[in-house]
């Protein structure tokens, strides 16, 4: 009996740590890979996928655009949300080197910018 469930208890440790092994995914990426699996995607995936962002920053339409823009107004254009989240370590661009930065850039909703960086 003792044995039994000593069987059982090592079955369910052992289930419980490749469980959670296969969501984690990759921890880091190529820059290929990056583009292939976020270019596009919803915020709601990304956030499946690699997490809460370190950064968050929305983007601020300057007070003096619409005398600067010819022929669109306030009035005809239609809204629109931009932000960007920032992770860090995440892409890798040579054997043991990583960029410090990626940054996502969300238009409504969608992945629609994806840039490496180590300087910010």
């Amino acid at each position: 009996m003792k044995s039994f469930f000593n069987r059982q208890s090592v079955v369910l440790i052992l289930g419980a740590i490749f469980s959670f092994s296969a969501f984690a995914g990759p921890k880091s990426y190529t820059e290929d890979q990056f583009l292939t699996a976020f270019s596009g995607k919803s915020k709601k995936v990304v956030l499946e996928r690699l997490g809460a962002p370190v950064k968050k920053e929305q983007s601020v339409k300057p007070t003096n655009a619409n005398s600067m823009i010819a022929g669109r107004g306030k009035e005809s254009s239609k809204p629109v949300n931009v932000e960007m989240w920032y992770y860090n370590g995440l892409v890798n661009y040579a054997p043991n080197k990583s960029y410090k930065f990626t940054e996502l850039t969300f238009v409504n909703d969608r992945c629609s910018n994806i840039a490496f960086f180590n300087n910010k």
